[in-house]
């Protein structure tokens, strides 16, 4: 049985897709069978794993919609182990669409369930919003990561997206877990990065991942050549703390 697991974090540049795209890529790589869900229109996670975003015909819109299978829109990437149901600049549109319908918080949920049987990781990339697709996100979901950057305003808005999850558990999903807070975009150098790692783990402790991932050229290189950091440098920093990531979320999982 696999865990549907969300990444979300309502402010934007803060590594939601790049988190996204290379854990589920390294644990595709450790012979983990995964599924990335992109949710977020900016459809980044998409060209990130290779695809052309022009040519998505079925995906993350179709899904919530209802109107093809499930199965249907999911594409293997070149990535192993490795599928995604891609994005594309309509889903924009679907926020709108859901307003007026019933039990418009579990479209998701209600397409995505069928699959947990066939995946050990289903991860859903976020929009950069607390609206209705990260509602739906997180409804369907049995846990979250939340990236948070580290820098100057890094734990402004975190307390919101903290009562959204907990409004999320009263209301539509009780289930849902914080599976951790994940510093991104570390800089040892910086007294800054340094600061704000001493702050969220005096508050947060327990909640949040030992791995840091740290400030790399090559991970903010990858995109544009529609690769995961793993298959385009397998040996820098950026694959090293996202394998170390993937490592520490099987372990976790496991202990259950």
């Amino acid at each position: 049985m696999g865990k549907i697991i969300a990444i979300a974090n309502q402010k934007g540049g803060v590594g939601k897709t790049t988190t996204s795209v290379n854990l589920a890529a390294s644990l595709g790589v450790l012979e983990k069978k995964v599924l990335l869900i992109d949710a977020d229109p900016q459809a980044n996670a998409t060209s990130g794993l290779g695809i052309d975003v022009e040519s998505v015909e079925i995906g993350t819109y179709q899904l919530l919609e209802h109107s093809v299978a499930t199965k249907d829109a999911i594409v293997k990437t070149a990535s192993p182990n490795l599928d995604i149901i891609p994005s594309h600049i309509d889903l924009v549109a679907i926020e709108i669409e859901l307003v007026d319908k019933e039990q418009r918080e579990y479209m998701m949920k209600q397409a995505i369930t069928s699959l947990k049987d066939d995946y050990d990781f289903i991860l859903i990339d976020c929009a950069p919003s607390l609206g209705l697709l990260t509602l739906n996100a997180l409804t369907a979901a049995d846990a979250v990561i939340i990236p948070i950057q580290c820098e100057y305003f890094a734990l402004e808005g975190l307390g919101k997206l903290l009562n959204t999850v907990k409004s999320v558990q009263k209301i539509h999903n009780e289930h849902l877990d914080i599976e951790g807070l994940l510093l991104t975009m570390y800089d040892s150098r910086l007294r800054l990065s340094n600061q704000v790692v001493d702050e969220v783990k005096k508050h947060f402790d327990q909640m949040v991942f030992k791995t840091i991932i740290q400030r790399n050229v090559r991970l903010s290189e990858a995109p544009s050549y529609g690769e995961s950091i793993i298959s385009y440098d397998a040996g820098s920093k950026g694959a090293n703390n996202y394998l170390s990531l993937a490592q520490e979320l099987i372990e976790k999982n496991a202990e259950k």
